[in-house]
Parts: structure tokens; C-alpha cells; sequence
């Protein structure tokens, strides 16, 4: 039988483990604020980046050891691709800050040689330092199906404001609201599902103005009722929600639908602009792909 221990041993033994709860307690919103990464933060590692690949330098960045990177879907080595000859930024730049996930995502015109692209850009980011790179190129109208590239000065407006926190909906909300644009396509009808677009929702893609006021399509005016063919295989995926400014960014595949030539189909970063419980805006960068090749992070 083992001795039973003394009273005052018990009472040691009882102090010394409340000392290091509160101990362990005091340190642990120091680690965690170590490791917090803010908008400020996630904003500042998307600048980083930008600027190294001006400088084609990867190195100045803080990579994890096991970081991933791709570019239209293929694992590259970081400083290639892209980066071989990124020569500037154009002002288009709107970041997808998503803090609750550590992602920072953007939609920026850059320039190779000299020469305008279209660069979607998400980086995963843990302990400060960037653990998945994640790119997608559309370099010409053949590659992007559209391409108005000298049209995208700035964001827009739509897209930039800052909401009142009470128009905000939860993340979940956003995205639930969000998926009604591929579950529209998946019909062929955002009437059928009931999407809920504001009335003066509007659509950018790769710098053309296809939906909304100003379009200059043929019942395009509305973006709920104008006329859209059925895209059975569409899938999509969450890549970032900036809950502060109301954007939900998805990654969806559109599937063949025998528009892009055989066994091809349009790969689209899509941002949707949702607060009041409707979407107000839709800009998305676009590329034509393989319909099979996946994202690679899926």
C-alpha cells in the first residue's frame, strides 16, 4: 500500500500546479498574440510579396520550410514563372484579407516585361511566416476569354466600401449567400435559384463590364435575369472571406461546357461583395484551363 501523502504536502502540490495554470494562463495570450496575424498584418505580407517579385528576390520573404507554390495550377519553384519577369504594378490592387483562416488573398494588375497581367494571389500564413503560395496568371484575351486589362484602373466602389457593421452578415452568411452565383450557373438560371442580387448589382470580368447598369450587352442591364447557359460540372471553393469589408472570394472551375474549346473550361476567381443580405457587386479574374486539372489545393 502506498503511503498517503501529508496535508501540507498536498497543499504544496495543490499551490505549485495553480502557480503554473496561472503562469501558463498569462503566457498564453502573449503566444497567441505572437502569432496573430491582423488586417494590418496580412495587408502588409501581400505588399511583401509584390515587391519581392518586383525585385526577384524571394528571399526577402519569410517562407516556412515546407512552403508550397503554384502558378495556374502547376508546383513551382518560387522566383520562377511569373516572377522570371514581373516588371511593375498597376494600380489595381483589392486585397481579401480573411483573419479568422490567416489568408491573405488580392486580385492585382501587374505587369510582365512591361506588359499588363492578371495576377489572383492568395498566401496562408502561420507563425508569421508564409506556409502556401497560391497564383493564377491570364496573360492574354486568348488565355482570359475577355480581356479589358487597360479598363481595370481601380476596384470598384462597390467593391472598396466598408459596410455598417450591422449590414454585415456572419462568414457563414456570406458564404451561404455567395453560392447562390454558382448554383445559378449550375441551372443555367439565377431567377430558379432565387439569388439574391441587389438591383443595382453589377459584374466585372477580366476588365469587362458584363452585368449591371452600363453594360452594353443585350439584356445584360440585370444581373439576375439576363440569359445564362447551364454549367453542369461548376464547382467552387472558399479561398478567402474578408468579413470586415463583406467580400467572399471563390475559386470555381466552370466546367466543359464546349464554349473554350474541347475539354477546356473558364477558371474563375470570383469576389462577391455581400451585405444586407444581398450581393452588390461580382469582379472576377478569369483564365481558360483543362475542365480536369484541379487547383491544386482542393
Amino acid at each position: 500500500m502506498k503511503p498517503r501523502r501529508s496535508l501540507p504536502t498536498l497543499r504544496l502540490a495543490g499551490s505549485a500546479g495553480l502557480l503554473l495554470a496561472i503562469l501558463s494562463a498569462a503566457a498564453a495570450p502573449a503566444r497567441a498574440a505572437a502569432d496573430d496575424c491582423d488586417r494590418d498584418c496580412l495587408r502588409g505580407f501581400l505588399t511583401q510579396y509584390l515587391n519581392a517579385m518586383l525585385a526577384h528576390n524571394p528571399g526577402a520573404l519569410p517562407l516556412s520550410d515546407s512552403v508550397r507554390v503554384t502558378e495556374n495550377s502547376a508546383d513551382l519553384r518560387l522566383g520562377d514563372g511569373l516572377w522570371k519577369n514581373a516588371s511593375g504594378l498597376r494600380p489595381y490592387r483589392q486585397d481579401i484579407l480573411d483573419v479568422r483562416q490567416g489568408v491573405a488573398a488580392a486580385q492585382v494588375v501587374a505587369e510582365e516585361g512591361g506588359m499588363p497581367v492578371l495576377l489572383a494571389l492568395r498566401l496562408k500564413i502561420a507563425g508569421r511566416k508564409i506556409t502556401e503560395i497560391e497564383t493564377m496568371v491570364t496573360r492574354t484575351q486568348k488565355e482570359g476569354a475577355l480581356f479589358a486589362i487597360d479598363a481595370l484602373e481601380t476596384p470598384g466602389k462597390a467593391l472598396t466600401l466598408a459596410p455598417e457593421r450591422s449590414q454585415l452578415a456572419s462568414r457563414e452568411e456570406a458564404i451561404r449567400l455567395a453560392q447562390f452565383y454558382p448554383a445559378g450557373l449550375k441551372v443555367g438560371s439565377f431567377v430558379e435559384v432565387d439569388a439574391p442580387f441587389a438591383p443595382d448589382a453589377y459584374r466585372v470580368e477580366n476588365g469587362v463590364h458584363t452585368a449591371g447598369l452600363g453594360c452594353t450587352r443585350a439584356g445584360c442591364e440585370n444581373l439576375k435575369t439576363q440569359t445564362i447557359i447551364k454549367h453542369p460540372g461548376i464547382t467552387s471553393r472558399v479561398v478567402a472571406v474578408d468579413e470586415e469589408l463583406g467580400i467572399v472570394l471563390l475559386r470555381m472551375n466552370f466546367g466543359e461546357t464546349n464554349s473554350y474549346g474541347p475539354g477546356n473550361a473558364l477558371i474563375v476567381w470570383e469576389a462577391f461583395k455581400v451585405y444586407g443580405g444581398q450581393i452588390h457587386a461580382v469582379e472576377a479574374f478569369m483564365r481558360v484551363m483543362p475542365a480536369s486539372l484541379g487547383s491544386g489545393w482542393d
